[in-house]
Parts: structure tokens; sequence; C-alpha cells
């Protein structure tokens, strides 16, 4: 049977993995997603740093490099080094059936050296010689330093994948980079044939960016705006692959193809919906077409799995493409601003990734050389053949594995009722990706002299609020917190006298936007807030949370409200705290939402 994974390949388009783990190796789970169709992987800082801090896949590695008086970084390279081999080497086969054109595994160089040409250029060399496999490549941001390292490399004959692109301008830069590197390797006497590339132009942060200068301008008033939502990284990536078939079509490129030389397929990166409102495989669906790759987070590529659709999809609506980046341009945002930014923030979230990293790698190793050797024991007793016979039938039926990939049927043949309730596997990974823009929000509320956070909700959508209220309290400089899921009189009158009504931000948090608790506490509020500060200002004073398609959600947007945050449906109530429900609240009270999510 066909995969859904091999009809994409068969439209033109590789898939690749946006993860490693030791973990994901080891437990043959890699294998099997080559099996259905994964023809590469890419790694970034941030990936091993959740990898090698989220779980002991690397503790027995790490108690062993480290009584080798290796420094930190020497630590860290060990250990990518062999996942990096291990990877490329379980994709080999991949690699040799597709003549070199695929089957590759992604290393990044030290982001601390994204504008350092010249050490880019160096340990890009450097890794590349110590991986010593052919279906490796080296990630080199596309810098204004990283350009002219791209060419160098190429013209030696390394593989690179360019990454960082945001911008059309920055793009034509690379290809040109990467021609220039194959002309030079060719005035050599280089095997053009032996050198593939891709060019990683990023999707979604667009989105987020030009999102929120939208959301901005609807919120002034001008609503007009409001269809632009979503579409300007789609549109961005289009006009990047219409730049891609042009310059590969045209006579210099011929020259170099009739010598064997391979295009450099864009890559899209970023491919995770960060907007739990827009659908979770849009930049999957959207930008399926020939000669490109789609590096998928596992997210993503378990949703595309359960649901996605294969179609060739990315040479649609080009002209629109064009039209959605003159609206943008004619509503005062300016994508050379906006990519110029994120460029930057891209450079500096990696650098501060592998900090980090760095950082987790010292903690691990002198924690794990703490531990005590002895360990205090217990027995099962008569119980533990029962425990290893079910622990036994747990491994032979791959219930974790199962649960991973949403397989219903480890609860029950038919999927009501629990397909759509999984969303909590991967609700920490969605929400992260969420926190610049949770932590923006907070800066905004707190610039506006926001005195006090009033919840109104009930049950799960403020039980969680309230236990993060009494642990953690505000932090210095930030709104106070305080939860009403009640409606007796003395409570709501305890509520209303404790707070500035023109310095209170009140969140409605509702998952069926229609609690009727809820609902009536918004509207005794509202009343009292429209008395205060007069009705065209009101809104101002209220944040929804709730599922879309709810009353809710229609009510906020009538009513004006400050902003409305979607809660993805497919989390249940238990595990609400983890989503917008917590993570709002927690983001203005000034909690850590990272470390809470880590």
């Amino acid at each position: 049977m066909t995969t859904i994974l091999q009809q994409v390949q068969r439209l033109g388009q590789s898939i690749w993995y946006d993860n490693i783990r030791r973990g994901l190796i080891a437990s043959g789970e890699l294998q099997h997603l080559i099996e259905l169709g994964v023809t590469g992987i890419t790694a970034n800082p941030t990936i091993f740093e959740k990898a090698i801090a989220g779980s002991t896949d690397y503790d027995s590695a790490l108690k062993t490099l480290a009584s080798s008086r290796k420094s930190l970084y020497e630590v860290y390279e060990a250990l990518a080094v062999e996942d990096i081999r291990e990877a490329s080497d379980l994709l080999r086969p991949v690699y040799e059936s597709t003549g070199g054109a695929d089957g590759y595994v992604s290393l990044e160089v030290n982001p601390s050296l994204a504008h350092d040409t010249e050490a880019t250029v160096a340990e890009a060399r450097r890794l590349f010689t110590t991986l010593d496999r052919p279906n490796v490549m080296v990630k080199v941001p596309a810098t204004p330093e990283g350009i002219p390292a791209i060419r160098r490399l190429i013209a030696e004959g390394i593989n690179v994948n360019v990454t960082l692109i945001f911008s059309l301008v920055v793009y034509r830069q690379v290809i040109e980079a990467y021609i220039s590197g194959l002309e030079d390797l060719a005035r050599t006497g280089g095997e053009l044939g032996r050198v593939a590339s891709v060019a990683s132009f990023f999707v979604s942060r667009v989105d987020t960016a030009v999102d929120a200068a939208l959301e901005e301008r609807v919120r002034h008033g001008d609503d007009g705006l409001r269809p632009l939502l979503g579409k300007a990284a789609i549109a961005n990536a289009r006009l990047a692959y219409r730049e891609f078939k042009r310059s590969f079509a045209g006579e210099r490129f011929a020259t170099l193809r009739a010598r064997g030389a391979r295009v450099q397929r864009p890559l899209w990166a970023s491919t995770g919906t960060k907007n739990p409102g827009y659908s979770d495989v849009m930049y999957l669906e959207s930008l399926i077409g020939p000669d490109t790759v789609n590096t998928v987070p596992p997210a993503t590529l378990t949703a595309f799995l359960d649901h996605g659709r294969a179609e060739s999809m990315l040479e649609q609506g080009i002209d629109e493409a064009s039209e959605v980046m003159e609206a943008l341009s004619q509503s005062g945002i300016s994508m050379a601003e906006v990519t110029a930014r994120l460029l930057a923030e891209g450079v500096r979230a990696f650098a501060d990734s592998f900090q980090k990293l760095l950082g987790n790698v010292d903690e691990k190793v002198k924690r794990l050389n703490q531990e005590q050797h002895v360990h205090p024991g217990a027995s099962l007793g008569s119980y533990l053949p029962v425990v290893e016979q079910t622990l036994t039938d747990l491994e032979q039926r791959a219930v974790v594995a199962r649960i991973w990939q949403r397989d219903h049927t480890v609860w029950k043949p038919t999927p009501e009722e629990i397909a759509d309730r999984l969303g909590w596997l991967n609700v920490s990974e969605v929400m992260c990706e969420q926190v610049p823009a949770l932590e923006a929000f907070a800066r905004e509320v707190r610039e506006a002299r926001v005195h006090h956070v009033v919840l109104l909700g009930m049950g799960g959508s403020s039980l969680g609020p309230e236990v993060l209220r009494q642990t953690f309290g505000s932090a210095q400089g930030y709104p106070e917190l305080l939860v009403l899921d009640s409606t007796v009189p003395a409570w709501v009158q305890a509520v209303t006298e404790a707070i500035d009504l023109a310095r209170t931000l009140f969140l409605v948090s509702s998952k069926s936007g229609t609690t009727l608790e809820t609902l009536s506490l918004y509207r005794y509020f509202r009343a009292l807030v429209e008395e205060r500060v007069g009705k065209a200002m009101a809104g101002r004073h209220f944040v929804a949370i709730t599922d879309p398609g709810t009353p809710l959600e229609r009510l906020a947007q009538e009513q004006d409200f400050r902003r409305t945050f979607l809660h993805p449906a497919a989390i249940g109530g238990r595990f609400r705290v983890l989503s917008y429900f917590g993570r709002v609240p927690a983001a203005l009270v000034g909690l850590d939402l990272a470390a809470l999510l880590d």
C-alpha cells in the first residue's frame, strides 16, 4: 500500500524529518519513518538541546565522556556526530537508490560563527570531514557573512543546507552563491554530480510576524485587512519557488547541468503551524511541488499522516501571491523589514539555544557524576511475573509507539471520541511555538499599566491558573492574577472591590464558549467597565480564550475584545492548563513559559 508520504514523493517533493534523538534511532522509529517515506533529517541546536536535556537517551554516553576531559563543546559534538552518522547510515539506502539526490542528514555549524565567514568555512569543512559520510549536509545560515562561505564550501565539494532564508532578495543571493560555487568547482575539475545543496526557506515564522502586524491594524479598525491573515508565508514561499524555476532554467545553469550538476532544491522549513487557529498541515499541503523538500516537525508529520492530502498545490495561486505582497505593502507592512528582523532573531535564537545546550550538558554531567552508585531498591514480590508479562505485552503490541502515532485502536476499534482527543500528546511542542507571541502580548499588557488580570472561568478553565497563582504568584512588575470561578455574590463583590476597573484585564475563559456562569460574569464586568471607561474602549479590557467556532469567539469579535486565543480543540479539559487556558494567564503575570513547558 502506498503511503501518503510516498504519494508526495511522486509529486516531486521529498519529506524530511525535522527532529533527531538517540532514542528515535535506537528504538527503530526512524527506520519505521523511512519505510513510510521520510527521506532525510534536519537538526539544529534547539532540537539537540531538547533531546539531550529532555531525555535519558544520552546519560550513559555523557558518563563516559565526562571522564574524558573533553570541553563542553567537544562533549556535545561527540554526541551529535554519533547521532548524525547513525541516522545517515539508516538513510544510506535512500541516498544510493536515488543516485545521491536524497537521503541526507543535516548538522548545524556552530551558530556563534554566523557572522564570521572564515570561521564558518573552517568549521563546516572540519564537520564534513569528521562526519565522514557522503549523505550529510552542513547547515550554514544565510547571513551576509554566510553567503560567501556557501560559495566557497560548494566549490570544495561540500554539501550545504543553507538555513534561515526568509526574503526573496537573500534567496537570490543564495542561488547565486550556489551556482558560482559550482562554476568554481568545475574550473578545478571537480565532479559536480557529487555535490548537493538545499536552500531552507522558512515559512510559518513569516505568518507569525506579519499576522501580529495585521492584527494590530485590525484592532484599530482596519477590518479589511483580516483576509490577509495567514497568507503572507505561503505567498512568500510561492514567489521563492518562481524564482527557483527562473534561476535554474537559464542557460547559465544548463551548462552546469550538462556536467552533472543538481539544482539546489528549495527546502520549506519552519512548517509547523504556530497559530492553532490554522490547519495543522497548511504549510505542508500548500507547498507540495516538483524539486522541493519539506522538513516536517513531529507533530505536523503525525497530523499529515492522519489527515493530510497529497496534491501538487505549490504553483497554484502564484498571481495571488503577488497580490498578497502588494496588499501588505499598501497596508504599510514592509516585507524587507519583517524578513530582516526574522533573520536576526533566528540567528540569535539558535545561538541562545546552543548556549543553553552547552549549559544543559554541563549540568547533566555534574548531576550524573554526583549520583550515588547505591540506590534504594524495592521488590514487587509475587506481582513481578504479572508486571513483567504486562510490560512484554505492551512492547510486543508497540503500545507506546502507537499512542504517539495516534492509533485509536490502542483504546477501541473506532476513532470516535479518541482521534479528536489526542492533542495533549504534542501540546507542549505546539505551545512552545507560541511563547514569543505570548511574551510579546504580556509586554503589551504590562506597558498598558494593567494592575490586575481577572480570569473568569469554571472547572478546567480555572483550576490550572489557580494552581499557578497560588504556587508562583506574579513576577515583580507584572499584574496580579485573580481567579473568579464562583458566582457567589460575596466573592464576586470582593473581587470587584479589589480591582481598579480601568487598570484590569479580564480573561473570559471557556472551552465550549457557552459556559453560563462565565458568560454571566462577563456581562456583569462588561457593564461595569463600560460605565468606567466608556463603550468605545471597553473591549480593550477583555480577552477570550476558547475553542474555534464557539459563540464566545463570535462574541469577542462582535464586542471588539483586545485579543482572542483559540485553543486547539483536540486538547481535552484535563490538559487544558498546558494550552492557552493556562499559558495566557501565566504569561501575563510574568512566569517563565519556556521552563513551564520544558
